[in-house]
């Protein structure tokens, strides 16, 4: 990619461009100055990129762009968890304010009747949960009949949760003669038979190799029993300056870490499915502010939460799968910033272990004895 390649080259309206300042743009990433194009070019998409590389922005301005001037619902976007959705949500009020394009969210496990209202104030955008857009479209509280565009963000992860009957409802009510931008990490084979079944022609942008880590991630392996697993992370969490993203397998766990963690002194909230959606949301925002220096999270966390500087990822328990590592693990070195992830693994975790590091393509370094930070 051209290193000199700049939003203007681009060629975006002033309006865009205004806010794409404002927001502290530089330069477009690489998913972004190739998506970009494609997508004002009306052109199915399929984007594979890890997240922290800026895809949102790169369906986002496009959309943004083709839908300036018009009104009523054009463009739909399905993500996968109810964080993701809000931050869509977040980045279409920041681009989309010089253009006029207003979106709304809808998402489970919040209260209907405000969707209803803003449903009723007809947005250009709407970015959904599955589960909950089809509420709507059963109540028949919103039509996709106008729509335009139709994005499928972390379209992986929603075949990993099993949305896929979810998926096929709901397009049997959006129009054929659509543009369909579908991002994901991986490329399994249902994501393959999803892409046969519902793009035209698509154009491929591949940003890097398919499920592997980006940026500069320092990852090492402390190989312990699990009764050492919360003395190892207290002692981590001691040499740590910065903000610390711990995942558990297990609800129960995260809420038991976190009383540990709480109980040691540090600034602590947790996020899994159990929790609220007004707790969640409170976690997060602390998170991200800085109130809270560590977060305890099941993988619900794992893919789409856009929290700036996370200087360290701990996997307290290995995740199922090499993918779910993945995504664990690129919640620190985003946008190729640097940082560290640090995996637990018990004698009991071995398959998941030799799974990952058959992923990486090698062993991961491995650390014994008390641990000790590598960052001043």
């Amino acid at each position: 990619m051209d290193c000199s390649l700049t939003f203007e080259s681009l060629k975006l309206s002033n309006e865009i461009m205004a806010d794409v300042r404002r927001a502290g743009f530089e330069a477009p990433t690489p998913i972004q100055a190739q998506a970009i194009p494609l997508a004002l070019a009306g052109s199915d998409l399929i984007g594979c990129a890890q997240t922290g590389t800026g895809k949102t922005a790169a369906f986002a301005i496009p959309i943004i762009e083709r839908l300036a001037g018009g009104a009523g619902l054009r463009a739909l976007i399905l993500a996968p968890t109810r964080e993701l959705a809000l931050q869509i949500r977040e980045c279409f009020d920041t681009l989309g304010a010089g253009r006029h394009v207003r979106a709304a969210a809808v998402i489970g496990g919040e209260a209907i009747g405000p969707q209803f209202e803003a449903l009723r104030r007809r947005p250009d955008v709407l970015v959904a949960t599955p589960g909950r857009l089809l509420d709507h479209l059963d109540r028949r509280s919103l039509s996709l009949g106008f729509l335009r565009i139709l994005v499928l963000d972390e379209a992986d992860r929603m075949l990993d949760m099993g949305f896929a009957p979810q998926l096929e409802r709901i397009l049997k009510h959006v129009p054929l003669d659509r543009q369909t931008l579908c991002f994901s990490a991986t490329m399994p084979p249902p994501m393959e038979q999803l892409v046969r079944r519902h793009l035209v022609r698509p154009v491929r942008v591949q940003i890097g190799p398919a499920a592997r880590p980006v940026g500069k991630v320092s990852q090492v392996l402390y190989p312990l029993h699990r009764d050492e697993k919360t003395p190892l992370l207290l002692s981590l969490l001691r040499g740590e300056q910065g903000k610390v993203l711990i995942f558990t397998r297990t609800k129960h766990r995260a809420d038991r870490l976190a009383r540990a963690v709480g109980a040691a002194g540090h600034r602590v909230a947790r996020i899994h499915a159990d929790r609220s959606q007004s707790e969640r949301r409170r976690a997060l925002d602390g998170f991200r502010a800085g109130s809270y220096q560590v977060l305890v999270a099941t993988d619900i966390a794992a893919r789409g939460i856009d929290v700036a500087n996370i200087a360290h990822v701990i996997n307290y328990d290995l995740p199922a799968t090499p993918e779910d590592y993945i995504h664990r693990i690129g919640r620190t070195a985003r946008a190729e910033a640097s940082g560290v992830a640090s995996s637990f693994a018990a004698p009991e975790e071995g398959d998941q272990l030799r799974a990952i590091e058959r992923h990486l393509g090698g062993p991961l370094r491995r650390e014994r004895g008390r641990p000790h930070s590598n960052r001043s």
